[in-house]
C-alpha cells in the first residue's frame, strides 16, 4: 500500500473530521502527509478545524495507523480513497461522499447499476417474501442489490439477489472486523465472494446506534433508486429515502396492508410521491431515462462495430433487427426462458447493442 493511501486511512482514523474537514485540509495541504506535518497553528487555519480537532491530528500516533494496516492485511480486505480511479462512481456524485472505503470482495464497473433494498427489522412473511423476490429478479436482470445486511428486509434482500447468482453490496454500520448482526456472519462472508462488503468506519468501530443514519447515505448513494419494503413512521429505511431524495435519487414503495404499523411508513411515502413498485418492471420503467445515461458501446469510423458476443447473449442479439419485435416472440424464438431472455435483453440493452420501445417491443439502434 503506497504512503498517500496509508495517509487517507490515517485521516480517517481520526474522530471527528469527516469528509469536509479532510476535503479542506487537502484543499490546503494538498497531501495527507502534509496535514500531519503541519503545525497547530497552519491547521486552525483551515475551515472547520478548531483547537480540539488540530490536538486530535497532532497527537495521531503512527502505531495506531500500523495497527489498522495489520489488520487490513490479515482480514484480505482492500482500501478505496476518494481520489481512487475505482472509487464508485455513484457515490461520488453526492454531498459528502465517505473518504475512505473498507472493501471485502470487490465493487465492479457494473455496480453502478444499482438499486437499493431497505426495510423494516421486524417484517412479516410478506415483506421478507417481497424483499427476497424483488431482489432476486432485480439481479436475475442485472442490477446490483445493495441493503445495509441489517434484520430482516435487508436481509432478505441480500439472500434473494445471491439466491439468482447476482451482486450485492452490504453496507455496515461498524467496521468490518466487527460484523453486525452477529447472525449474518455467514450471510457476510457470502456477500464478500460474490459482490462486496464495505464500510467508511474503521475496522474495530462497534455498531452504535448513530453510525447507521450515516451508513445509509451511502446505500442510497450507490444507488440509481431506493426501494422501501415495510417501514413504520420512525424507521431508519425512510430516512434511506430521504437521503436518496435530497442526492436526486429515485424513491420507490411497496404498497402494503393499511391495517399494519409496517406499511404506515411505505404508504405515506407513496402518498408524498413515491413510484409504486409491485414488480421488477416497476422499477426499470421509471428508472428507463437514467438508464439511457449509461455508456453506449464505441463504435468505428463509419460503420457500426460489430460487438463481441458468445453464447445466449449472441444467439438473443442475432435474432433482433431494425424491424421491432415483442419480448414474447423473441422468447418463443430463442427457446430460452422467460426471465433468461429478459435479462439478457437488459444487459444488451446496457450495452448499448438493442434499445427497448414502449410496449417491451425490441429493436437494433
Amino acid at each position: 500500500m503506497d504512503e498517500r493511501k496509508k495517509g487517507w486511512i490515517g485521516l480517517n482514523l481520526i474522530d471527528g473530521l469527516g469528509f469536509i474537514r479532510i476535503r479542506n485540509l487537502l484543499k490546503k495541504f494538498r497531501e495527507p502527509k502534509k496535514v500531519f506535518s503541519a503545525s497547530a497553528a497552519e491547521l486552525l487555519e483551515v475551515p472547520g478545524i478548531n483547537k480540539n480537532i488540530a490536538e486530535r491530528i497532532k497527537s495521531f500516533s503512527d502505531a495506531g495507523l500500523e495497527k489498522e494496516l495489520s489488520l487490513i492485511e490479515e482480514l484480505g480486505l482492500s482500501v478505496i480513497a476518494l481520489e481512487d480511479k475505482d472509487y464508485p462512481s455513484n457515490l461520488k456524485l453526492i454531498y459528502d461522499p465517505p473518504p475512505v472505503l473498507y472493501v471485502q470482495g470487490g465493487i465492479e464497473a457494473k455496480d453502478r447499476l444499482a438499486i437499493a433494498i431497505v426495510g423494516t427489522r421486524r417484517c412479516s412473511y410478506y415483506g421478507r417474501k417481497t424483499a427476497d423476490s424483488l431482489s432476486y429478479e432485480l439481479t436475475s436482470r442485472g442490477f446490483t442489490v445493495v441493503s445495509g445486511m441489517a434484520r430482516g428486509i435487508d436481509t432478505a434482500g441480500h439472500k434473494g439477489a445471491l439466491k439468482a447468482g447476482g451482486r450485492t453490496i452490504a453496507v455496515l454500520g461498524s467496521g468490518l472486523a466487527r460484523i453486525y448482526p452477529r447472525e449474518n456472519k455467514e450471510l457476510a462472508a457470502k456477500i464478500g465472494k460474490s459482490g462486496a462488503l464495505i464500510s467508511e468506519f474503521p475496522l474495530l468501530t462497534a455498531p452504535d446506534r448513530r453510525n447507521f443514519p450515516q451508513r445509509n447515505r451511502i446505500i442510497s448513494g450507490l444507488s440509481l433508486g431506493v426501494v422501501v419494503i415495510e417501514a413504520p413512521d420512525r424507521s431508519g429505511a425512510l430516512i434511506t429515502a430521504d437521503l436518496a431524495l435530497e442526492q436526486g435519487r429515485e424513491v420507490f414503495a411497496i404498497p402494503g396492508n393499511v391495517d399494519q404499523p409496517t406499511s404506515s411508513g411505505t404508504l405515506r411515502l407513496i402518498k408524498q410521491g413515491a413510484k409504486l413498485v409491485t414488480e421488477s418492471d416497476d422499477v426499470i420503467e421509471e428508472l428507463g431515462a437514467l438508464l439511457n445515461l449509461l455508456p453506449k458501446k464505441k463504435e468505428g469510423k463509419g460503420e457500426k462495430a460489430v460487438p463481441t458476443l458468445k453464447g445466449e447473449e449472441k444467439r438473443i442479439y442475432h435474432l433482433l433487427t431494425t424491424s421491432p419485435q415483442h419480448i414474447d416472440e423473441i422468447i418463443k424464438r430463442s427457446e430460452l426462458s422467460a426471465s433468461t431472455a429478459a435479462g439478457l435483453l437488459m444487459t444488451l440493452e446496457l450495452k448499448g447493442l438493442v434499445k427497448q420501445l414502449p410496449g417491451k417491443f425490441y429493436v437494433l439502434p
